[in-house]
């Protein structure tokens, strides 16, 4: 048979195929699409191509197999064998292909996942690695994010200010995401007390720099990012410049000081603040982005409140799955700031209570009057020597 298209051509004899059962196991149609016959191997995914697919293959997804008919065999007794990312579109796009008159239809059981599990060589048109293709198909499936997205996420830099309950799943989900650079900010020490809720770290690394258990961390799960540390206290003297080389940067810590820190430095420097908090069994989360046309968090709360009114987790509890909820509130927010997709929080505080299971969403406004980022500012710089700044990253 001749190549057609994207075809592959064999030179195993077409009675031999004929005989055999349509689901064809992943190594017996390796050794079918390496002998001597024609055949034409269909990738029948819907984005297929984007994920890698078998070299020679035809691309035409499912939906598309009846319109573009034209591109398959004309010889309705020719061998096709297809192949989807498991089975269960390989069997609907035989059964088409079956309506068609095509008499010699075949599969391959366990699809596309099934070969590359067994190592067996794959072409790709994509500037990711196989292995990069692997790691992150699932987001490159969706179609809010793709290829281009992907792209996006191994681009950007998220900062984390403070390794604790919220920046510890944080982080571990948006390097499994595959952001390109995360920085982790925090100059603690370990504490046994802080395993209930700190989860990037373990019962060893008691006594450690959370920086460094973190990084290694998440080099575990994911070494094809970069994690940039800073054993630094989070100051008014050098936030601006720790800020400037990200894209985002997340609010992991308990010190309402701090949160007030980190909303002005964004302010100043032009960077979506991801904000976030939690204390005993509620917590609280929110995008702060006055030049994404949103709100500060002056907006609400034009001076901290004093740091009685605001108690910490070592001083009140805290339940350790509520941090870490809220974590994942604020990962997703980020990738959807990095991405462009979806409504964040902007300009919306959403306020968690895990005993009674709720989740409330309060809109609020940019305020005209707000010190920071409101018609006639009050506060136009960083005052490095104020004392409603904490030079302190406290944990969470």
């Amino acid at each position: 048979m001749t190549d057609n298209g994207n075809s592959k051509t064999t030179e195993l004899s077409d009675k031999m195929l004929i005989n055999m059962p349509e689901e064809i196991a992943v190594i017996e149609a390796h050794g079918i699409l390496q002998g001597n016959a024609a055949i034409t191997l269909i990738d029948v995914r819907e984005r297929g191509a984007s994920l890698g697919y078998i070299s020679g293959a035809l691309i035409i997804p499912i939906n598309l197999l009846e319109k573009q008919s034209d591109r398959l065999p004309a010889d309705k007794d020719s061998p096709i064998i297809t192949y989807c990312g498991s089975t269960i579109l390989s069997k609907q796009a035989n059964t088409t292909l079956k309506k068609l008159g095509y008499t010699n239809v075949h599969f391959i059981r366990g699809g596309f996942n099934a070969w590359q599990a067994l190592g067996f060589d794959v072409a790709s048109d994509s500037r990711f690695t196989s292995e990069q293709l692997t790691r992150y198909s699932r987001n490159i499936l969706l179609d809010e994010i793709g290829i281009e997205g992907q792209v996006k996420l191994l681009n950007s830099k998220v900062l984390i200010v403070g390794a604790g309950g919220l920046g510890c799943p944080a982080a571990l989900y948006l390097a499994a995401a595959g952001v390109g650079t995360i920085g982790i900010a925090d100059f603690d020490m370990l504490d046994l007390s802080n395993l209930n809720r700190q989860v990037l770290h373990g019962t060893a690394d008691v006594g450690r720099l959370k920086i460094d258990s973190a990084k290694d961390a998440l080099y575990r799960l994911n070494p094809g990012i970069n994690i940039v540390t800073y054993e630094e206290r989070f100051t008014a003297r050098n936030c601006l410049d720790i800020i400037k080389e990200y894209d985002v940067v997340m609010d992991a810590t308990d010190s309402i000081k701090t949160k007030f820190l980190l909303n002005d430095a964004c302010f100043f420097a032009g960077k979506p603040y991801v904000f976030g908090g939690a204390t005993k069994f509620d917590g609280q989360a929110s995008v702060f982005f006055p030049n994404g046309g949103g709100p500060c968090l002056r907006c609400m709360f034009p001076r901290p409140p004093s740091e009685r009114a605001a108690p910490t987790c070592s001083e009140i509890g805290v339940l350790g799955v509520v941090p870490g909820q809220i974590g994942l509130v604020q990962a997703a927010e980020i990738l959807k700031l990095i991405l462009g997709i979806g409504k964040t929080l902007i300009g919306r505080l959403l306020i968690y209570g895990s005993l009674n299971t709720y989740f409330e969403t309060i809109n609020f406004e940019r305020n005209p009057s707000c010190p920071l980022c409101g018609n006639e500012p009050a506060i136009k710089t960083l005052a490095v020597d104020s004392k409603e700044y904490i030079d302190d990253v406290c944990e969470i």
